[in-house]
């Protein structure tokens, strides 16, 4: 068995004290290279974690499963106990590649109208901020489930970390501040939540230490009985307990009932690349796929990265890709989806050949029955690459930025909202305005659909880009623009990560552009038809490349605490 232990100190002059905890004294790293390692994550303080365990003879995944907690400790808008996702793994041993679902399932209770008035309408306030909102979390069985099979290292050994984090402290870094300003009035309408970020009335802020001994008894819990203690023991009583105090319908039997699911990895080809990512219930490897697929038919690279009419092409393929989501897609468990259709060359050229610079694509017409639902754009995800080459690409979620808003007080972790992510009455939109239909609909065990894109592209048969991103409905365009900035336009990974991004997603009906474009562009966009939005941000990818030389990491300068880390 091999020990390890964290002892790195993090001289705090501002106060004059002293603690235990993860060194972040230099600022994060946006850009690196390196031949051994890399991390790259959305938080410094978990890219150093992630680092420290390539460093001490870990594999990829001994990284991944020891980011994966520190993100609950330093990330909790996003990272977190209370929530799932999914991982897209590249074992160099078996030279096989595969899918971990630990996504949430609707309790056994949960019904089609859940969520319905008396009068026919849908509840936000119960879909979003109830404890009826609530999904059976993944996250802790899906994270041991891809350690138990690929994992190097002592399990209680990467635990160490995110105790240490959430028991000694660390410092509030500014995308925290930043979140917890912009969900004060939320977060502070539960008395739980208020305690554990709030200094009195007022949240803590970027400079601050935040220590959290409720989570840090958790996680100690975790450390010394597994995954048994979160799903069958004392963790799962106080659980329950917790959201049946609340006027959640979570159970005993939902929880000792979870299981995460291998799935087979969604594979296609773009430009003599092969694509590996996330089957259903994601709809990101899908709809990646069918946007190379679709795309291929066109000259992208001639076209000019984010010119009128690249932006043009791009936006009318996503209205058709999305329309398909929203009408084909929904947890094969339980509703068939032609996969094998959707991912084909063929019907992909059939869509390729009704768009044209010539004419702008009506939504209206692309959409006809179908109905579209919405994410949060606060997912967390992160990549990483060992020197064998083993490689992870990770998104996982609570939905909402800090999930609905409350937190089991003796646990100390946030509860996620992803029963939104269902199609509560098809037609309706969720929070984020994408539309779902009968394949969607809730019921009993059943995933919900979601968009997270954990991807990894392979050149000559060996890992090439790995990426993903946070963002909701928008995390599948940020990673097709990733790709195609690499692949068409000839980016560095830290260009293509860094490059301004658009979003369309036919319903609504707006293309969303960042900041920066050139009016020219934007003229002629409107000239076309188009009705322009801009958006503040769109998507973090967290990127490597690897090729002979080595590999290089970028982190998505878009999160100021991103970090990117080699060896």
């Amino acid at each position: 068995m091999i020990k390890h232990r964290l002892n790195l100190v993090i001289s705090l002059s501002l106060l004059g004290i002293f603690l235990t905890a993860i060194q972040i004294s230099s600022a994060p790293l946006f850009y690196i290279k390196a031949k051994n390692g890399m991390v790259s994550t959305q938080d410094h303080y978990a890219s150093k974690v992630g680092l420290d365990v390539l460093k001490k003879g870990g594999n990829a995944v001994d990284a991944a499963y020891a980011i994966g907690y520190a993100l609950a400790v330093t990330h909790p808008q996003a990272g977190n106990l209370g929530g799932g996702g999914f991982m897209v793994l590249y074992d160099a041993n078996s030279d096989k590649t595969v899918a971990l679902d630990y996504r949430e399932k609707a309790p056994l209770a949960a019904h089609k109208d859940l969520f319905l008035l008396e009068n026919g309408k849908v509840s936000k306030t119960k879909s979003r901020f109830s404890a009826l909102s609530v999904g059976v979390p993944g996250t802790v069985l899906g994270l041991e489930t891809a350690h138990q099979r690929y994992g190097r290292l002592d399990r209680k050994v990467l635990l160490d970390y995110a105790i240490k984090l959430a028991e000694k402290g660390f410092v509030v870094q500014d995308d925290l501040e930043i979140a917890l300003k912009r969900y004060k009035v939320n977060l502070e309408k539960h008395e739980e939540t208020k305690a554990m970020f709030f200094k009195g009335d007022n949240i803590y802020k970027t400079g601050d230490i935040l220590k959290q001994p409720a989570l840090a008894k958790t996680l100690k819990r975790i450390k010394k009985h597994g995954s048994k203690d979160f799903y069958h023991g004392k963790i799962a009583k106080q659980l329950v307990r917790y959201i049946k105090s609340k006027g959640g319908i979570i159970t005993k039997d939902d929880l000792q009932r979870y299981q995460p699911v291998w799935r087979d990895v969604v594979t296609g080809e773009y430009k003599n690349l092969r694509i590996a990512s996330m089957p259903p219930p994601s709809s990101g490897g899908i709809a990646l796929i069918q946007s190379l697929n679709i795309l291929s038919h066109f000259d992208i690279r001639a076209m000019g990265h984010n010119s009128a009419e690249t932006m043009h092409i791009m936006s009318d393929t996503l209205k058709y890709v999305y329309s398909d989501r929203a009408r084909y897609l929904g947890d094969t468990d339980f509703v068939d989806v032609p996969i094998k259709k959707l991912i084909s060359k063929q019907y992909a050229e059939t869509i390729a050949n009704k768009i044209s610079t010539q004419n702008i694509v009506n939504s209206d017409d692309v959409f006809q029955d179908a109905v579209s639902i919405q994410e949060s754009t606060d997912t967390t995800h992160f990549v990483v690459v060992d020197k064998d080459g083993n490689s992870v690409s990770n998104t996982y979620t609570l939905n909402f930025t800090f999930g609905n808003g409350m937190l089991a007080p003796k646990l100390g972790f946030l509860l996620n909202n992803e029963m939104d992510d269902f199609s509560a009455k098809p037609g309706v939109p969720n929070a984020y305005g994408l539309i779902g239909n009968e394949q969607n609909s809730i019921e009993p065990e059943k995933r919900m659909l979601s968009s997270m894109t954990p991807t990894i592209m392979f050149k000559n048969n060996k890992p090439f880009i790995i990426t993903g991103s946070p963002g909701g409905s928008q995390i599948i365009t940020t990673v097709l623009q990733v790709i195609l900035n690499v692949v068409d336009h000839g980016m560095t990974i830290r260009d293509a990560v860094s490059a301004k991004r658009f979003h369309h997603q036919g319903k609504p009906d707006y293309l969303f552009v960042e900041k920066g474009f050139s009016k020219e562009t934007i003229k002629e966009l409107k000239e076309k038809g188009f009705l322009i939005k801009e958006a503040g941000s769109i998507g973090s990818a967290q990127s490597i490349t690897r090729d002979d030389e080595g590999m290089l990491g970028a982190a998505d300068p878009r999160k100021k605490n991103a970090s990117a880390l080699g060896l």
